[in-house]
């Protein structure tokens, strides 16, 4: 598809988003990321949110489409961003496929069921994550080369 959805809503009215979509958590099944548990009474779980973006070839003919489910609100890589570009430093960038999924994690850290996809069965259910997800604050220090 060659829209590129700015929410759930919008990429629910596309097959090719909902199939990418279904793909990310594919992977989560895959690599044992989280379990659907009825959540302890003093915890809010963290929200998700979807994040939808085509990617391109030489000629910006669209290739795939990408959903990436991510932790909501953690900022720390926009501010360093933000902050090497205001003192003109040069970031270095590369890329592990699904690198933060495999990383597991120490503490108790629960999310909510992702819009779209919530459990018909379980629906007050909430996730308690195995693995880092991408946005997490823990995430970096999950995963080592």
């Amino acid at each position: 598809s060659t829209m590129e959805p700015k929410n759930v809503k919008e990429a629910m009215t596309d097959l090719a988003w909902i199939d990418s979509m279904q793909e990310d958590l594919l992977q989560f099944k895959r690599l044992d990321v989280w379990v659907l548990v009825s959540a302890p009474d003093n915890i809010s779980p963290l929200t998700l949110k979807w994040l939808f973006k085509n990617k391109h070839d030489k000629e910006q003919t669209v290739i795939r489409n990408k959903s990436r489910l991510v932790v909501r609100g953690m900022e720390a890589i926009r501010i360093f961003l933000a902050y090497a570009t205001h003192k003109s430093f040069t970031v270095f960038q590369m890329d592990v496929k699904t690198a933060f999924l495999h990383g597991s994690l120490k503490e108790d850290v629960y999310v909510c069921q992702p819009e779209g996809f919530i459990d018909a069965d379980h629906p007050s259910h909430a996730y308690r994550l195995k693995k880092a997800l991408y946005g997490l604050k823990q995430a970096p220090r999950t995963w080592s080369m």
